[in-house]
């Protein structure tokens, strides 16, 4: 898959950071792919299948070869209660489920979702397997594995067969504040291994809004990020710029995922790719962030 530089994160189609209009994320789905994303990334989790449901309606008005389709197995919830299930059975069920919701016949990439919250040897031994047999029956086109922590993906990737996982997504940890992903990417480019970015305004902790409350990052990254967004802003330069320049312009990272169901802030996001990055500000940023940088959390 030769994919877009910035792709489309679905998670806010769910209504997973605040409250979403249907119609207008169905035009920020429309704006995306109309102006060259040609990745979209989604999970039954995320609203817990209102995201996927929503970005299918969206997708009935596409025709399929203008993207490719992401989406995963193990995290789900109902009525407002998170639940995980990593069998194989589940991953092979969930599939099909989340064709139905997608309104598409084949999924480009199926990952199993969040794999810190699994047993490590289930998602090994199990859950991959079992996706390699759609891949295999031509359900799917690719397997990936997603995680916040680093170090599970590479222990998965060492404990399966070569060429099992063929994609992996990290979040937080290729933005202003977190770089730790770079120093994985001669791992995973050894084993022929696509590598998406995820979150780069970490979650919110890049942006003048500021976090959500339920943001898990420590009060000391919170506050030295607020500090960094304070002195961009000063500089009439948002943080969300720099934030988005900065997790493109690696070029091992295949694409980098942000999430927006309003297709204004698209278009904006888009908007900073054709400008270049003001590296000087970079180090500025990271100065300000200091003790702080690389200071990560546990994923909930």
């Amino acid at each position: 898959m030769r994919v877009s530089e910035l792709s489309f994160g679905a998670s806010s189609l769910g209504g997973v950071f605040h409250d979403v209009r249907e119609a207008e994320a169905v035009r920020a789905v429309h704006t995306a792919v109309e102006h060259g994303m040609n990745f979209i990334d989604v999970s039954p989790y995320y609203g817990h299948y209102k995201a996927e449901t929503v970005l299918g309606k969206a997708l009935k008005e596409i025709p399929r070869d203008r993207y490719y389709l992401s989406t995963k197995v193990g995290r789900y919830g109902k009525d407002g209660i998170n639940t995980w299930d990593y069998s194989g059975r589940r991953a092979t069920e969930s599939v099909y489920e989340s064709m139905e919701r997608l309104n598409v016949d084949y999924i480009d990439l199926i990952n199993v979702h969040d794999i810190e919250f699994a047993d490590l040897h289930q998602v090994a031994e199990e859950t991959l397997p079992a996706l390699v047999e759609l891949r295999e029956k031509g359900v799917v086109g690719h397997v990936g594995i997603t995680d916040l922590q680093l170090e599970n993906l590479q222990w998965v990737i060492d404990h399966t067969p070569a060429g099992t996982v063929e994609s992996v997504l990290n979040f937080c940890h290729y933005c202003l504040n977190d770089d730790k992903l770079a120093d994985y990417l001669d791992y995973f480019e050894q084993r022929g291994i696509g590598i998406i970015n995820a979150s780069p305004l970490s979650m919110g902790l890049l942006s003048q809004r500021g976090v959500p409350a339920w943001h898990p990052a420590p009060r000391p990254l919170i506050e030295a990020c607020q500090k960094a967004a304070a002195h961009c802003l000063a500089k009439d330069y948002p943080i969300e710029r720099l934030a988005i320049q900065y997790a493109v312009s690696n070029p091992r990272i295949a694409t980098t995922l942000f999430s927006s169901a309003n297709p204004d802030n698209v278009l904006k996001n888009l908007s900073y790719l054709q400008e270049p990055m003001d590296e000087t500000l970079v180090k500025e940023v990271q100065s300000i962030i200091g003790s702080q940088m690389r200071v990560s959390w546990k994923n909930s």
